[in-house]
């Protein structure tokens, strides 16, 4: 009888203590990056103050991002809105602020909490080398009696591969090409500033602020952007 008595207590302090545990479990939280970066493309232009407020808008990951031990892959989807969009004026500056509250790729979907950020990565030049291919030449135009005329404003000149020469009809200049900086840096005469409420926007007292389809963008967490 003792020992059934002490059974029925410690099942009830079991009950009891699984029930306060439960309690005590935080629900799941949506996917929110700390010091990460999202770099992106817009996949439509904004412009402060053509693109009114609560325009809804989306963009491409440029890279795989590592969030919270969540792998989201390039070319996920952001989407999100436009919360804040005024043109310069003589007397006020330009202000855009854009949050994006989710993200979509094929394997699955999570909530965040992104804001536009003052950063952008700038396109370089790399490989090549420095020539101007162009058509060839007149005849009468010479260089030291033979060959064609060089252009004066770059170091060399030659025409189309091919044109008038025994080259592979297949061959490709050797020119430069174009890519993404791995290196971020400021948007030029634009500022980042807090609004009242806490939320990130970009502000520019001397041009108007725009975001094109082509530039990568950098887009962070309100709390992994500095106090300012």
């Amino acid at each position: 009888m003792f020992t059934r008595k002490i059974v029925t207590q410690l099942s009830v302090l079991g009950f009891l203590f699984s029930c306060v545990s439960f309690g005590q479990q935080k629900p799941a939280t949506p996917l929110a990056p700390r010091a990460q970066e999202l770099p992106v493309v817009m996949q439509q232009s904004v412009s402060a103050g053509k693109t009114a407020i609560g325009t809804k808008v989306r963009a491409k990951l440029e890279v795989a991002t590592l969030v919270q031990g969540k792998v989201l892959p390039r070319n996920a989807t952001l989407t999100g809105e436009v919360v804040e969009s005024a043109a310069k004026t003589a007397t006020t500056p330009s202000r855009l602020a854009i949050r994006m509250d989710s993200v979509q790729w094929k394997d699955g979907t999570a909530d965040l909490k992104v804001y536009l950020t003052a950063w952008y990565y700038p396109a370089t030049q790399e490989g090549g080398q420095d020539l101007q291919y162009g058509p060839p030449e007149s005849p009468g135009k010479k260089w030291n009696g033979q060959g064609a005329y060089p252009n004066p404003n770059t170091p060399a000149y030659k025409p189309f591969p091919g044109a008038d020469q025994d080259e592979d009809k297949s061959s490709v200049p050797d020119t430069a090409a174009t890519k993404v900086s791995d290196h971020r840096v400021v948007i030029k005469d634009v500022e980042w500033v807090r609004a009242e409420d806490g939320t990130p926007a970009l502000v520019s007292k001397r041009v108007n602020i725009k975001l094109d389809r082509l530039t990568t963008y950098v887009f962070a967490a309100s709390d992994a952007l500095p106090a300012k």
